[in-house]
């Protein structure tokens, strides 16, 4: 397979006050449009850090910092006659106090973006398929990479998990693809019942006895999700790549808070030489 061109390089990020276009409920879940000024544009897996809630007239100190989101979907001009700059959607659950006020923020607001940031997924053109595994709001690295894929001409199949039904945040956008989708709860309310490692299993086993050459795994979601993934693939011969979600302050490597251990010794910050790695470069028992 031949790499497609700087699929994995990343945008040089900009800093500017981004437009709120809508914030809607969905499911357990947001969706957050944003209109962004001289947005360059993000490769699958980069990330922006978004500020916490809408911006006043006074500068606000709580909270201070950041919140690191995965960029969902970019919409760009999205077709648009009248458009006065591109648009990007993120996905994010309400955690905390920072992701409280971002949910109340409401369209014609303003919210700070830093962006596009880290390096993104690779994307090879080719027939050996691929097979995306997301978990919880981790599928918000997943849905361009899976458009981006199919578009190189690889046959991909997306598994999502999630505990309930309103927690499988975007599966209407997934199934727009046109891909293999399959979807997994732990209740049993949609899909299949049980975890998303399962059909996982079942799918990389079939792979291997129908001798399908080149196939790659790409996983996002919680860490334990992630190590049983990377570790299904690396038993089997299957290379796994993997977007980490650590905490961070600053986006640039500066705070130093995103640094996961690496297994031949020392620390990559997600920041800088991730979000994606390559699933063997990581100490996951060292990961917390």
């Amino acid at each position: 397979m031949q790499a497609q061109q700087n699929d994995s390089s990343p945008c040089l990020p900009i800093r500017v006050h981004a437009r709120v276009i809508a914030n809607r409920v969905e499911g357990h879940g947001h969706k957050l449009v944003l209109e962004v000024p001289g947005w360059p544009g993000a490769r699958p897996g980069q990330f922006l850090m978004l500020g916490a809630g809408a911006e006043a007239g006074a500068p606000r100190h709580d909270p201070l910092l950041p919140r690191p989101m995965a960029v969902y979907r970019d919409l760009g001009l999205d077709g648009r006659a009248d458009a006065e700059a591109p648009r990007i959607e993120v996905l994010y659950r309400v955690v905390g106090r920072g992701t409280t006020l971002l949910s109340e923020t409401r369209p014609g607001q303003t919210i700070s973006v830093v962006g596009p940031l880290g390096r993104g997924f690779p994307i090879e053109a080719g027939s050996a398929p691929a097979l995306l595994v997301g978990g919880g709001t981790g599928i918000a690295s997943l849905h361009g990479l899976a458009g981006a894929l199919a578009a190189a001409g690889r046959p991909v199949t997306v598994l999502l998990g999630a505990r309930s039904e309103p927690d499988l945040m975007g599966r209407a956008d997934f199934e727009a693809l046109g891909i293999e989708l399959c979807c997994t709860t732990e209740d049993g309310s949609r899909g299949r019942k049980g975890l998303v490692t399962e059909p996982l299993v079942e799918k990389i086993d079939a792979w291997t006895a129908a001798g399908r050459s080149g196939a790659e795994v790409f996983a996002c979601g919680p860490t334990p999700m992630m190590r049983a993934a990377a570790g299904l693939a690396e038993a089997r011969g299957i290379r796994c790549w993997v977007s980490l979600e650590n905490p961070m302050a600053c986006g640039f490597g500066v705070c130093l808070g995103c640094a996961a251990p690496r297994r031949e010794g020392g620390f990559s910050l997600v920041c800088r030489q991730g979000p994606v790695f390559d699933s063997t470069e990581i100490d996951w028992e060292g990961l917390p």
